[in-house]
Order: structure tokens, then C-alpha cells, then sequence
């Protein structure tokens, strides 16, 4: 595989390296291949990239899209450094209301796999983070669904305690009383059933 994979404490949330090739020009890495996600599980293509570019401590999310328009997401910072979150929403997983996070920037390269069924959402730690996210289905507003970034049941370790964030992020609701149509049926990467 040209990717380095970093299965994290909940496993279908992944962190993927690419294997960055250097010399006095630059650098040159893939940062996706149909063929090598195939082995991660994700049988669909990406058919949508998001760009965002936020400053200081905003805080986007946390967001995710009901079915059928349910999307996985794959996450890399082309500026700056984030705090990126993924949240399991899928009714009767182990993990269920558990959240991970993973630190990612520019000068690191890595990004985070967030399978459909998770809820995501990022901080800002830099001046100003660009951010672009590849889905495999596109952005659907009859489908779109959030919880709030603060919810204690959760219980995010965010790096802000005020952030900023827009009028509909900051009104989500808790997870308990959120739109959810997820339930888990097992792993969604393939080696961990």
C-alpha cells in the first residue's frame, strides 16, 4: 500500500499516512488511489471535494448526512493545524457516543478516514487552517443532521473553550435527541470483523 494505516481507538476511524517523496524541488505524494481504499473497505469513490478555510479557533460541526445520502468522509489539512473529531452515532456499537481525535496539519500530511455513521467536526489551532474533505456522496440539505460540540454525554477534550462557530452549529442538539438513522451491523473495515 503506498499509505501508512493507523487504525485508532475506535477502529473503523482510520489515519492515513501518504509516503511523502522529498528532494530540492518539493515533494510529490499520493493522497488518494480507488484501488488502495478498496483495501481499507471503502467500496464507493469519492465523488465530492469541500474546501473550507477558517480562522483561529473555529470550531465546524459536528455534522454528518442521514441515509441514503450517508457519507464517508476523508479529511486533510492543506494549511495550517486542526483537532479533528469523529463521533460514533451508530445505534448499538460498542463504541457508541465515544469520540477520537486526531491532530492534523499541513506540514504532517496525514489524514482521517471518517466512515459513515460517525459525526464529525474540527478546531482551529493555527491563524488559519485550510482544509479540504473528499465525501462519497454529495452534500444533500434534507439529509444533513449534527450534534452539538459541546454535548457532556460525549464529552470532547476540544482545545477551546469559546470557540467560534456558526448560528446553526452552535443550536445542533445533544445526541440523544438528534436525527439518527445509523445503526451498527459490525465494522466497516473489512480486517476487523
Amino acid at each position: 500500500m503506498k499509505f501508512d494505516v493507523i487504525r485508532q481507538v475506535i477502529p473503523d476511524v482510520v489515519l492515513i499516512k501518504p509516503r511523502v517523496i522529498e528532494d530540492e524541488r518539493g515533494y510529490l505524494m499520493e493522497t488518494y488511489g480507488l484501488s488502495e481504499f478498496s483495501k481499507l473497505g471503502i467500496s464507493e469513490p469519492f465523488v465530492q471535494d469541500t474546501q473550507s478555510c477558517s480562522v483561529n479557533g473555529v470550531l465546524r460541526g459536528l455534522h454528518y448526512q442521514l441515509q441514503p445520502y450517508a457519507q464517508t468522509k476523508l479529511i486533510r489539512v492543506l494549511r495550517g493545524e486542526i483537532l479533528d473529531v469523529a463521533v460514533d452515532i451508530r445505534q448499538g456499537s460498542p463504541s457508541y457516543g465515544r469520540w477520537v481525535g486526531q491532530y492534523l496539519s499541513a506540514a504532517d500530511s496525514s489524514m482521517l478516514l471518517v466512515p459513515e455513521g460517525f459525526a464529525h467536526g474540527f478546531c482551529v489551532l493555527s491563524d488559519i487552517a485550510e482544509v479540504l474533505y473528499k465525501s462519497t456522496k454529495e452534500y444533500s440539505p434534507d439529509h444533513e443532521a449534527g450534534i452539538c460540540w459541546d454535548d457532556p454525554e460525549i464529552g470532547i477534550a476540544w482545545p477551546v473553550k469559546r470557540p467560534v462557530m456558526s448560528p446553526k452549529d452552535s443550536q445542533l442538539p445533544p445526541l440523544r435527541l438528534a436525527r439518527n438513522d445509523f445503526s451498527y451491523s459490525g465494522s466497516v473495515n473489512p480486517e476487523q470483523n
